[in-house]
């Protein structure tokens, strides 16, 4: 990565951090880099692992496999990619991505409920038999 690359993704980070401090997050915190197993770039929200991305070019799938790996490595229960926005400079006005079965299991915490479907600990659903 360039210096300029990592300067952006720095920035990005930052961005992310202050946006979830004034959200009612005040222990969010960027990671120091270099683990041996990364556990996302945010800390700071128990449970969530996030994966900041600032690049032009989306990379969806590849960026989800990296957050589910660092979901795993840290145990927590979701792991999703906050990727900024062309031409917008708020983390407010950035994108949130995650799978399907990853967003069930989120909408369950937050009412509180039972997830309907079955999901095993890779986030993805589980198949009956």
């Amino acid at each position: 990565m360039t210096s300029r690359n990592k300067a952006k993704g720095s920035a990005w980070e930052r961005a992310i951090v202050e946006h979830l401090r004034a959200a009612g997050w005040p222990f969010a915190e960027r990671r120091l880099a270099g683990a041996v197993k990364d556990r996302g770039d945010i800390a700071g929200v128990v449970g969530v692992v996030i994966e900041a991305k600032n690049t032009a070019r989306a990379r969806l799938p590849e960026w989800i496999a990296e957050a589910e790996i660092e979901r795993q490595n840290d145990g927590a229960w979701l792991g999703v990619v906050w990727h900024k926005r062309i031409g917008k400079a708020s983390a407010a006005d950035g994108y949130v991505t995650m799978t399907g079965a990853q967003f069930t299991t989120l909408l369950a915490r937050a009412l509180d409920i039972q997830t309907v479907i079955p999901v095993d600990d890779e986030g993805d659903e589980a198949v009956a038999s």
